[in-house]
């Protein structure tokens, strides 16, 4: 299958194409070698993974550190490798965090707008094969802003010390916002994807009121980009979302990745909320690592079945590919999605 940009985008805007696309937000780095045969080691390398594992993009992130001093250890794919190779796994502040008064956050260094580099989305260009398009893709504004805190610490400023939260949504939420205003204006960027989770499996995060608040706000500021730059946004959050799906859709998001299994039934969001919203994902991440190829096979053609029969559907696993899953099991997914992913 050669690369179709166009496709993925119909698909995007619940438009039905001529094949169900593949999606993912998150590809670890040693699945994609185990892919390729070789280790990633720069762009062209990533780009030739998601060219030859059948995906019409390759997303691509600018640039950036949100914490220059080092003082709490947090990174986009939660994982590091070790020099002995064996995996260390980084966790989420549960209690008090770094900034809990003004007096922390003056104290605190956050980087500039000038600081973000975009020098991948240029060089990009010189290795995508024809027809091949470039997601831009950041998030966490929320996630930033209670990981900095501390969930507890940031749960009682909430009622104690709102303006301290405010002030950190304004400053996370202006940075985070200038590099969709990048993407929405870069002539390499076909599509933006906005991640920051909300919810648990088992409900919401935060009140829907509080989210209304201090969330979906920033959530707007982005669709509205990528509405007046005329591109696909995709919005990335795990858990149970029912509360708020109408906040999602008025904020001007396209696709929701990645319908959580355990959270909610793709053919009940499909049903209520398919002619507003493209759905990606619902292959369980768990099933990915214990499952086997055939039960995999069944569940994406399941999943085509539920979702996919006007449109408006991507396979993808139901949150990332992490390092543990079931290589073969990855593969049965990639080839599923061929098998079963024809629509004309």
């Amino acid at each position: 299958m050669r690369p179709d940009i166009e496709q993925f985008k119909m698909t995007l805007k619940r438009g039905k194409a001529d094949y169900i696309p593949l999606a993912e937000l998150g590809i670890h780095p040693l699945i994609k070698a185990k892919f390729l045969g070789r280790p990633i080691t720069n762009l062209k390398d990533d780009v030739d993974f998601w060219y030859q594992a059948g995906y019409d993009y390759i997303k691509l992130q600018p640039g950036a550190d949100f914490n220059p001093d080092k003082l709490f250890l947090q990174d986009n794919e939660n994982t590091t490798i070790n020099d002995d190779g064996s995996i260390a796994r980084n966790w989420a502040t549960e209690g008090r965090g770094i900034i809990n008064s003004f007096e922390d956050l003056e104290k605190y260094k956050f980087p500039s707008k000038d600081d973000f580099n975009y020098s991948n989305f240029e060089e990009v260009r010189q290795y995508l094969p024809e027809g091949m398009g470039v997601i831009g893709q950041y998030g966490d504004i929320f996630t930033m802003v209670w990981e900095l805190m501390g969930f507890e610490e940031f749960s009682f400023a909430l009622f104690d010390n709102p303006q301290l939260i405010r002030t950190l949504f304004d400053i996370i939420g202006n940075l985070v916002l200038s590099m969709f205003e990048y993407f929405a204006q870069s002539d390499t960027v076909d599509v933006l994807w906005y991640s920051d989770d909300i919810a648990y499996s088992s409900g919401l995060m935060l009140s829907p009121s509080i989210l209304r608040e201090y969330f979906f706000p920033w959530l707007k500021k982005i669709g509205d980009l990528a509405k007046a730059a005329n591109k696909p946004l995709i919005y990335h959050t795990d858990g149970v979302l029912y509360e708020v799906m109408e906040d999602i859709i008025a904020s001007g998001v396209d696709a929701l990745h990645p319908i959580e299994p355990q959270a909610m039934a793709i053919a009940e969001v499909k049903e209520r909320y398919g002619d507003r919203l493209c759905l990606i994902g619902h292959v369980d991440v768990d099933l990915l690592a214990r499952g086997t190829p055939e039960q995999i096979r069944e569940k994406v053609r399941q999943n085509i079945e539920e979702a996919a029969y006007n449109g408006g559907y991507c396979v993808g696993s139901g949150n990332s590919v992490p390092e543990y899953i079931k290589f073969e099991n990855y593969l049965a997914m990639l080839d599923a999605a061929k098998e079963f992913g024809r629509l004309t």
